[in-house]
């Protein structure tokens, strides 16, 4: 398995993505969805990228740098597709996205998902993350989790 920056929103790109909005459409109301819009997936300060099977895309992983006070990273985007789940591919992206935040010293993420998502949940907890208060512009919400870790360089 590769991990390889995307650079434009191919169609297996668009594919993954919209398979991700329909998914978060159906668990939650669309004041409590965070996704960011594709296209800003591409911007300067977020590092979008694909795991990749040869030419095969199994997932997909985004984090945007946020300039704060301590400065940190925000995971905007991981999905895996549903065929491809249970080999390691998202803890592959996460991995690839941490080493991204501190290969440019930033040394703190955090991330937004939802209480209907036990296994993200499960992974993150997995990763090291715990709950945390609301951060950047989000609002307290019962059906957001924050989520942060301490990265180590």
């Amino acid at each position: 398995m590769q991990i390889r920056p995307i650079e434009i929103i191919s169609d297996d790109v668009d594919a993954l993505i919209q398979l991700s909005r329909r998914y978060m459409a159906e668990l939650y109301p669309p004041e409590s969805n965070h996704q960011e819009d594709p296209q800003r997936l591409l911007a300067a300060d977020i590092y979008f990228i694909g795991a990749y099977l040869e030419r095969k895309l199994l997932g997909i992983g985004a984090v945007k740098k946020v300039d704060a006070s301590p400065a940190y990273g925000e995971i905007k985007n991981l999905f895996v597709d549903p065929r491809q789940r249970g080999q390691g591919v998202s803890r592959l992206i996460m991995s690839a996205l941490e080493q991204f935040l501190i290969d440019n010293n930033v040394m703190l993420c955090r991330l937004e998902t939802g209480p209907e998502q036990a296994e993200a949940i499960g992974l993150y907890q997995g990763l090291g993350y715990h709950e945390c208060p609301p951060f950047g512009d989000y609002k307290p919400d019962p059906l957001s989790v924050f989520m942060e870790k301490e990265l180590e360089g």
